[in-house]
């Protein structure tokens, strides 16, 4: 099921009024079934997947808790993580090996014939994979204790509104929460209900509609050449944003309505000054994953300097590679472990240099060069992300910046746009789009946009509901819907 679904639209109300009429005790129980309905209205055969994954980490984690012997405990974590990760690497790693594998060893004159599974990649399977994982070396290392009540771990991994695309929640956060009892609160039903209407205009308005300029461009990209795609990786740049953390806002605010707090997974990431802030603020709840669960382990920046370089490398090629089974993932992973262990090598001078400049007007300058810079690195890794295959990649990173001196001719500049079916009506559209995002994060990032609005005047409250409303009713490409970006992963 799609939150951008008229199947949500009828879902989500009927699971929230239930909820509200059914006596605390059986409320995990209708989540648990709403929650298996939501993911199996997409295969419903794969739900087995969920339930195995569910029973070895629930078990497992059970075990350890019960044990004081730290072999039989270790036997246990890894038992359950050779399970976890051993769904993962069948469904979504084990066909881009093979095909691999099979490759080298063909240029070494040695055969090997190994069949591709047919398998389809099961929706959000790297999501609850990792949160499970986390809960069961959570409970090895003693941070939480392990939950006794089969039937609310079994909600807490699968709880609907960020079962598909995160956030990743720990089980300190969440699990605790399925025990209190949540009455009907009115501020949090509106909030709830502005998130989602907000994320619905993020994806619906702005993401899918820039989608159609973007897959204009990167669907051929060797028919342009220089503006088209430099508009197109920009664009593409806060597509995925306002496609994923769209995503977010209605998942936290589906959540909201019946009384759950999810972490926040976006803070005005293109508002960096570095590549480190950049991942302070991107898909949090999945860097602070890897920084927990592999960076740290490694030894993160307690070791020799050769040593933190390559933990941070290792750590963001493994990350570009958790998003897809393809090369072009891992280049996108490469450059921004490049970048972290540049920052490591050049942040500490920038930082002192911008200490240095006495001028607020200086170092309000220096930060926008920041951003901007920042910004820049993060739109050309998004190349080889979006890409199709390395040779599209390459071309496009050759040809951004061709013909610059022709980007004044503007009629030349409109027919090349009008060749991939925009006129100019529909760049005025994504570009309004676009800085409609941009300056609500402006607010945001001084005052929280919501509790601005609710402390203001209602009819000012009432008129931004139903312009967001009506823009995402009548200005969303209906006709060329896209699937959130994230749900292949």
């Amino acid at each position: 099921m799609l939150f951008n679904s008229l199947h949500y639209l009828i879902f989500l109300p009927i699971v929230v009024a239930l909820y509200y009429a059914l006596p605390h005790r059986w409320r995990w129980l209708l989540l648990l079934v709403a929650s298996y309905y939501f993911y199996m209205c997409w295969k419903a055969e794969y739900a087995v997947l969920l339930v195995i994954s569910t029973a070895a980490a629930y078990f497992a984690g059970l075990g350890i808790s019960r044990t004081e012997d730290v072999r039989r405990k270790k036997i246990l974590l890894w038992s359950c993580l050779c399970i976890l990760l051993g769904i993962l690497f069948t469904f979504k790693y084990f066909n881009f090996v093979n095909t691999n594998l099979v490759s080298v060893l063909a240029d070494l004159k040695i055969p090997l014939a190994i069949p591709h599974l047919d398998l389809l990649l099961p929706i959000g399977i790297s999501f609850y994979t990792f949160q499970k994982i986390s809960y069961v070396v959570d409970v090895y290392y003693g941070r939480v204790k392990a939950e006794k009540h089969f039937g609310i771990f079994a909600v807490y991994s699968c709880f609907f509104p960020q079962l598909v695309a995160g956030p990743i929640e720990r089980a300190q956060h969440l699990l605790h929460q399925f025990y209190e009892e949540h009455e009907f609160s009115y501020e949090r039903a509106t909030s709830g209900l502005m998130l989602i209407l907000w994320g619905f205009f993020k994806k619906v308005v702005v993401a899918d509609r820039v989608a159609i300029l973007v897959k204009a461009v990167y669907g051929d990209p060797h028919s342009y050449s220089g503006l088209p795609l430099l508009v197109a990786t920009g664009f593409f740049a806060f597509q995925i944003y306002c496609d994923f953390s769209g995503y977010t806002d209605i998942a936290i605010g589906s959540a909201r309505l019946i009384g759950f707090d999810l972490m926040a997974n976006f803070r005005q990431p293109y508002f960096s000054k570095s590549i480190p802030e950049f991942w302070r603020r991107w898909h949090i709840s999945l860097s602070t994953w890897f920084k927990d669960y592999l960076y740290i382990p490694l030894g993160g920046n307690r070791v020799v300097k050769w040593r933190w370089y390559y933990n941070l490398f290792i750590t963001f090629f493994i990350s570009g590679l958790w998003h897809g089974a393809n090369w072009t993932f891992a280049a996108w992973g490469t450059l921004h472990g490049c970048y972290m262990v540049l920052d490591s090598i050049f942040g500490p001078g920038r930082d002192w240099f911008r200490s240095k400049l006495n001028s607020k007007v200086a170092q309000i300058t220096f930060d926008g060069v920041n951003m901007a810079l920042t910004f820049g690195l993060v739109a050309i890794a998004w190349i080889p992300f979006r890409a199709n295959n390395f040779g599209d990649a390459w071309y496009v990173f050759t040809h951004l910046f061709s013909g610059m001196g022709n980007w004044l001719n503007l009629g030349a500049v409109a027919i090349q746009f009008r060749g991939m079916g925009l006129n100019s009506t529909e760049l005025i559209y994504c570009a309004a789009g676009v800085a409609t995002v941009i300056a609500y994060d402006i607010i945001d990032s001084h005052r929280n946009v919501w509790e601005l609005l609710k402390s203001g005047p209602r009819p000012v409250r009432w008129a931004v509901s139903y312009a967001l409303l009506i823009l995402v009713l009548f200005f969303g490409p209906y006709n060329q819907a896209q699937n959130f970006i994230y749900f292949q992963f």
